[in-house]
């Protein structure tokens, strides 16, 4: 029987004064906030796609791009022998991890259609309301929130609707003209709206996971399985099987590189949301790094020139959304968990442990980043070969891309790759520092 198991009343409190010790609300705000800066980023890349592949096979490429990223990055942060024990550590998790990839994958796909449909000024505000989502399933089934005051569930809530409230403003910001979209208005919203459910609902597997002391570096390598199987499965049924234009086409390899990257950028911001979701919780974690819709009006007025030609009342929108955005965040930022929601964070720990005859202890330990154990990070010549493999695939990727004849302001480009490296570099060393990425 687990130690979990063992735990009396009196002992379980002492216990989860400890879950309050191991918080670290700081650092899940840090990676929260990254996140949003390289979620952001992702789209631009996509910004130099216009290739009349289908969504399908748009969502393929860029899963292919996620997929790569997802098996380099932990190798090269941890080594695949410790990813490996840990998987072995958590293998009741492996078809949690695998269900959350198919969800997200299914999600993805979804955005694609509804950016078809409405554009992504309509789409993207519609598919943020996850973090709404991502809420309701954590109060529930996590307890997060329960025995929150009154001012902190104010500020989680009303954060996070400031924020849906500011991508809104952003969305309309770069409205310009007649829409072309109104002939599948119905169908976009929908398909936004259904991606806004399945992203909100697949945090509930990255909950589960880590509340059970899984590594996110883990949890990922086997969730990019979920998502490129569910997406090989959906263009081989439903976009012409293996006669699939992403297949054949010539013109696909000129442009798999751009999507390779914006799935490579994605996985970035994906993996500083995993750590915020981890330390944070869902019903933090997930509104902070939503903040990623200011990164990429930015991306898309600097870099590409999107509102070169606005007028005064788009650019007040910007302007607007982006304070209620930053307003929002900071809200959600300083919603510092108490005593008592530690207590319920404490009580799905124990449920957790009950239910898979776990050590209570060493997933406390692993859950505050203060792992124990001895998995290895001694990397094998293997993982040497993995990253050399990722890298000279881009390489060859990169010489056979067509640079899109696309006007691009070279000198904000540089400014901000420069705010993605540094957020990257920070974020990076400050969970190398607080839990060597655990």
């Amino acid at each position: 029987m687990s130690d979990a198991v063992k735990l009396s009343p009196s002992t379980n409190r002492d216990a989860k004064s400890g879950v309050a010790f191991a918080s670290r609300h700081g650092l899940g705000v840090a990676c929260g906030l990254a996140a949003g800066v390289w979620l952001g980023a992702a789209e631009a890349p996509t910004k130099l796609v216009n290739s009349g592949l289908s969504p399908f096979a748009i969502s393929l490429c860029m899963v292919a791009g996620v997929f790569t990223a997802r098996w380099t990055v932990p190798t090269l942060l941890k080594g695949s022998r410790y990813v490996f024990a840990d998987l072995a550590a958590n293998k009741h998790l492996l078809i949690t991890a695998i269900l959350a990839g198919m969800l997200w994958a299914v999600a993805n796909t979804l955005t694609v259609f509804a950016i078809r449909d409405v554009g992504l000024t309509i789409a993207f505000p519609l598919w943020n309301t996850n973090s709404l989502v991502g809420i309701l399933w954590g109060r529930l089934l996590f307890g997060e929130l329960k025995g929150a005051s009154g001012k902190n569930i104010a500020k989680v809530l009303l954060g996070a609707l400031a924020i849906i409230a500011a991508a809104v403003m952003l969305g309309f910001s770069t409205i310009h003209g007649d829409s072309n979209h109104a002939n599948h208005a119905v169908s976009g919203v929908l398909a936004a709206l259904g991606a806004s459910l399945l992203w909100g609902t697949m945090y509930i597997p990255y909950r589960k996971a880590y509340i059970s002391g899984m590594n996110p570096l883990s949890f990922v390598t086997a969730f990019t399985i979920g998502e490129l199987g569910t997406m090989l499965a959906l263009v081989l049924a439903l976009d012409g099987g293996t006669k699939a234009a992403v297949f054949h086409s010539p013109e696909a390899k000129h442009m798999l590189f751009w999507l390779f990257l914006g799935g490579f950028v994605w996985v970035i911001g994906d993996l500083f949301q995993q750590f915020a979701t981890k330390y944070l919780g869902i019903g933090r974690g997930i509104p902070l790094s939503n903040t990623n819709q200011i990164w990429g009006v930015a991306w898309g007025a600097l870099v590409f020139g999107e509102l070169a030609h606005a007028d005064n009342a788009h650019r007040l929108l910007v302007v607007a959304g982006s304070v209620m955005m930053i307003l929002g965040a900071l809200a959600v930022s300083t919603a510092v968990a108490t005593s008592r929601e530690h207590t319920s964070t404490n009580d799905s720990l124990v449920r957790e442990c009950e239910r898979y005859n776990l050590d209570y202890h060493s997933v406390v330990k692993a859950y505050g980043g203060s792992e124990i154990g001895n998995r290895s990070e001694k990397r094998g010549w293997w993982d040497y070969a993995i990253l050399s493999a990722a890298v000279g695939f881009f390489i060859y990727l990169g010489v056979n891309a067509r640079v899109p004849d696309l006007g691009i302001n070279f000198t904000w480009l540089c400014v901000l790759m420069v705010v993605l490296i540094v957020t990257a570099l920070a974020g990076g060393w400050g969970l190398w520092k607080a839990t060597r990425f655990s």
